[in-house]
């Protein structure tokens, strides 16, 4: 793929792929806040094929893979760019409205109704089939490229040479818990949805999940302040988040900034952008919450750390185990009634729901796996009856067959989405264990929080979890977790 005569030091190759990393973070920051790509792309590959000399297996894994993500992205943009251009302008007729595809989202969880839903429920598989071409188009080329220049057999293969994740073996994990949270979760969610839209699950989509999912219907008991105004939590923490070396808060309502909340981490631990575009209600507190796990787990690695343990992961499960130990924070008894101001019956409500919510959407990541799975497993990704059955059977919602495309993520992120909530589990119950059930107003808290995050990306999540005394990463907590708040009613502590 690459090759030149020059030999570079390992500083040389890391300090080159750092600088790709930020000009490739920078060009994404540009394009989610709506601006201009402030560079031109070009190319400074040369001399890295010295990277095959480096003695260390993990460093030399994350440097090869650091370089292919370039040479991926490098060759696909043109393709990407051409799909983005058509997706941005791709829109569903509700009703007068006009509703982009990048608004769909929010849009479901605050500004729609059942019968509006329905309306873009027909609307949007026109769309997705008119669509799938470019999709279609983008996934071919990539497994074309990884199997003729880089030699990987299949798309399986080449994720666990990058992760060294047994995607076989998580494919039979997943199953399990599906399987055995079935009786749990059914009976829990059909009871929800029918107090909710008064009506049975199986005849509900995929965007009235969206939408009961946000917590909307429970806005009416959120505090009447602005999402700002509650981030001097941190203080607990020893933590003033407007203080904080290298973390930028951007939580304006800016024209052409995209609805979805992102944290950009440009240079570990230096820059860190924390965008979001607030809706107003519960799903700000978490959406802002998880982001500030990735970022304050970014901005307190230890700058002693060498460029490819700061910055140069090939997962990010671990810090979306971070991201979720945040997030699910704020749905707890002791944030809702303590910080918050809630009365215990309402906090209850909330509480409940959050954790139902949780199983959903744990269920959505493992199903969406799994079908991932079995589509790159059999070479076949252009039919979507697969994923519609599948994702239906496993959350209760129906799902559209043509837009399965548009519901891939690269690189079985869905598992290292489900590895992150297993391991926040076996984090909460270890800090609840130590300081008590009211841990999160603890300073100690904060201390250990970050004793963890100054490692950034040294070790893996199963590293991780290992290194610290936690055990086997598993879902026995997260399934305890379930059961004690589901099965009762109430959570048992």
């Amino acid at each position: 793929m690459v090759s030149s005569k020059a030999h570079l030091s390992l500083p040389d190759i890391e300090n080159t792929l750092h600088h790709l990393n930020y000009r490739w973070n920078l060009e994404a920051l540009a394009l989610w806040k709506g601006d201009k790509v402030p560079f031109e792309a070009y190319r400074i590959y040369e001399g890295l094929a010295s990277i095959q000399e480096i003695e260390d297996r993990v460093t030399r894994t994350r440097l090869e893979h650091a370089l292919i993500d370039h040479y991926l992205q490098r060759e696909l943009l043109p393709h990407e760019t051409e799909m983005r251009t058509w997706m941005r302008g791709a829109a569903a007729h509700v009703n007068g409205q006009k509703i982009y595809f990048r608004d769909i989202i929010p849009w479901c969880q605050k500004g729609s109704t059942f019968d509006e839903r329905q309306v873009l429920q027909k609307e949007t598989g026109p769309l997705c089939k008119l669509l799938k071409p470019f999709p279609l188009n983008y996934w071919k080329i990539m497994l074309d490229i990884l199997r003729k220049d880089f030699g990987f057999e299949n798309y399986i293969d080449y994720c666990h040479a990058k992760k060294g994740i047994d995607y076989p073996r998580y494919y039979e994990i997943l199953k399990d818990i599906l399987q055995k949270t079935d009786e749990l979760y059914f009976p829990v969610m059909e009871k929800w949805v029918r107090q909710r839209f008064d009506r049975p699950l199986e005849t509900l989509t995929r965007f009235d999940a969206i939408n009961i999912l946000g917590l909307g219907e429970f806005d009416s008991l959120f505090p009447e302040k602005r999402i700002e105004a509650l981030t001097g939590f941190f203080q607990y923490w020893r933590i003033d988040l407007e203080k904080t070396p290298g973390l930028n808060l951007e939580l304006g309502r800016e024209e052409g900034k995209s609805a979805q909340a992102m944290c950009f981490i440009l240079q570990v631990p230096e820059e860190v952008y924390i965008l979001m575009k607030p809706e107003g209600g519960w799903v700000d507190l978490e959406t802002l919450w998880h982001e500030l796990g990735h970022g304050l787990s970014a901005v307190f690695t230890s700058p002693g750390l060498s460029i490819t343990d700061r910055d140069m992961t090939t997962s990010f499960s671990l810090s979306e185990s971070f991201a979720f130990l945040l997030q699910n924070l704020t749905m707890s008894r002791p944030f809702l009634e303590d910080y918050l101001g809630l009365n215990p019956a309402n906090a209850e409500t909330i509480f409940y729901h959050k954790v139902l919510k949780d199983l959903s959407v744990f269920r959505r990541y493992a199903a969406k796996f799994l079908v991932e799975y079995e589509m790159f497993l059999s070479g076949d990704f252009s039919n979507g009856e697969p994923y519609a059955e599948l994702m239906a059977s496993y959350t209760g919602f129906y799902y559209q067959q043509e837009s399965h495309l548009f519901d891939l993520v690269p690189e079985f992120y869905s598992l290292d989405y489900v590895l992150g909530w297993m391991a926040e589990a076996i984090m909460e119950e270890r800090l609840k264990d130590i300081l008590g059930f009211k841990w999160i107003f603890h300073s100690e808290t904060g201390k250990i929080l970050k004793e963890w995050w100054e490692k950034g990306n040294r070790y893996d999540i199963f590293q991780f979890i290992e290194r610290n005394g936690f055990g086997p990463l598993g879902p026995e907590v997260l399934l305890r977790r379930w059961q004690e708040v589901l099965n009762l009613g109430t959570c048992v502590f």
